[in-house]
């Protein structure tokens, strides 16, 4: 049975996301402050983290920039009564990988939640192969992604966007038609796309302001670069 910490101050918020997840098979944890939060994270490691931004003392992106910085790949879903793009990329630009504003539907939720605790249901010796795209390989069992001799942890999110472009190299998509075939929804922000696009470009470009790799197709889409194209923009960077 996954395990789900939900980190809010608001005890019928909390209630009613513990009453669903565990309807659906999930088990809660629950802390009402960023203090109790952190160590019930450390504590236990949980699958997946629902984490309030505005919590008494340290916020939700104090404790996020910390699990981030613990090199936790924890997928996270951050809540908010702020309703901005700018409120929504800063939290994804924290690292989260989904993000919801109150108020919201708890079966919306924990239906976020299913589509990342699947995504993140991916173990060392479980017969996944490494996928390669030129001087690109990338690796399912422990989500990392190696461009010549350089190799990254990314977080879920990260991973299925870079894989899915992967083996789709050299064909655009747009951030409708990847919310889709990446996150597997029907609804959400196109600066949920956005975030992780920038963010890989953070991790693999050789100057993310020009990108080579992962390029932007104006009017169109997001491209990931063809094999011959990775190994000439590997070349050009030593």
């Amino acid at each position: 049975m996954p395990t789900v910490l939900v980190v809010d101050d608001e005890e019928l918020v909390v209630r009613s996301i513990a009453a669903y997840l565990e309807a659906d098979g999930v088990h809660a944890e629950v802390a009402g402050d960023a203090r109790d939060g952190e160590r019930l994270w450390r504590e236990l490691r949980p699958d997946a983290v629902v984490l309030d931004v505005r919590l008494p003392g340290a916020s939700g992106l104090d404790l996020l920039r910390k699990m981030r910085l613990d090199a936790d790949r924890t997928p996270v879903v951050l809540l908010s009564g702020l309703d901005t793009v700018d409120d929504r990329i800063v939290g994804l630009e924290f690292g989260a990988d989904d993000y919801l504003t109150k108020p919201f539907s708890p079966r919306e939720l924990v239906l976020r939640l299913h589509a990342l605790l699947r995504r993140g249901d991916i173990h060392p010796g479980d017969g996944s192969r490494p996928f390669t795209v030129g001087p690109l390989t990338l690796d399912p069992t422990i989500r990392t992604a190696t461009f010549g001799r350089d190799t990254q942890t990314l977080a879920p999110r990260e991973f299925d966007l870079l894989m899915f472009l992967a083996r789709n190299a050299g064909s655009t998509f747009g951030t409708r038609e990847l919310l889709r075939r990446v996150w597997g929804w029907d609804f959400g922000d196109d600066s949920t796309v956005v975030v992780h696009v920038r963010r890989l470009r953070r991790k693999f470009e050789p100057d993310p302001a020009s990108p080579v790799i992962l390029t932007t197709v104006r009017g169109t889409g997001y491209r990931l670069a063809t094999a011959d194209e990775l190994a000439a923009a590997l070349g050009a960077v030593r």
